[in-house]
């Protein structure tokens, strides 16, 4: 990725987000580029109720988005790291370089709720998107074949570890 000098990555606490931070945290280490965690925010009841907004409760948005940005950055890496030129921000912009998303969930219901934000930055952005997967647990989904998945995963680990699985 030679030529990268900013990555930025969508932080908005989700577990793709957190995924994605730490995905983009190491491309950032491996490119020597500012690694630029963005929370973008819209207020309450979208922008309509922002047409006229109070200044003071412009403020209060704009401060617990900070907050919300700083809580998806310790709920990824404990404390922001001394030794990455890490820039959050909190505002809309266009991306310039590359831009990290968490993929979200797949699957026949995945749709309905969340993880459209990945989808979206990957048909609207005007710059270079890398989707981060879910983790393999995250997509064992419930019911029967969720278990069967998670019961592989789990003695394939024990096998490997050299102990033994009973039924």
């Amino acid at each position: 990725m030679s030529g990268v000098r900013r990555i930025i990555v969508g932080a908005s606490g989700s577990p793709g987000s957190l995924r994605a931070l730490r995905h983009a945290e190491d491309l950032a280490r491996h490119s020597d580029a500012t690694l630029i965690p963005v929370l973008a925010w819209v207020p309450p009841g979208g922008d309509l109720a922002a047409r006229q907004p109070c200044p003071a409760m412009v403020r209060i948005w704009h401060d617990a988005a900070w907050q919300r940005l700083w809580d998806a950055l310790e709920a990824a890496w404990g404390m922001v790291p001394v030794d990455l030129s890490v820039r959050p921000v909190v505002q809309r912009g266009q991306p310039d370089d590359l831009l990290v998303v968490g993929a979200g969930r797949r699957g026949g219901l995945a749709w309905l709720g969340h993880g459209r934000v990945g989808r979206y930055c990957l048909a609207h952005a005007r710059c270079p998107v890398l989707a981060v997967p879910p983790a393999t647990l995250a997509q064992a989904g419930r019911g029967l074949h969720g278990w069967a998945l998670r019961r592989r995963l789990s003695t394939d680990r024990i096998e490997r570890s050299g102990g033994s699985v009973t039924a």
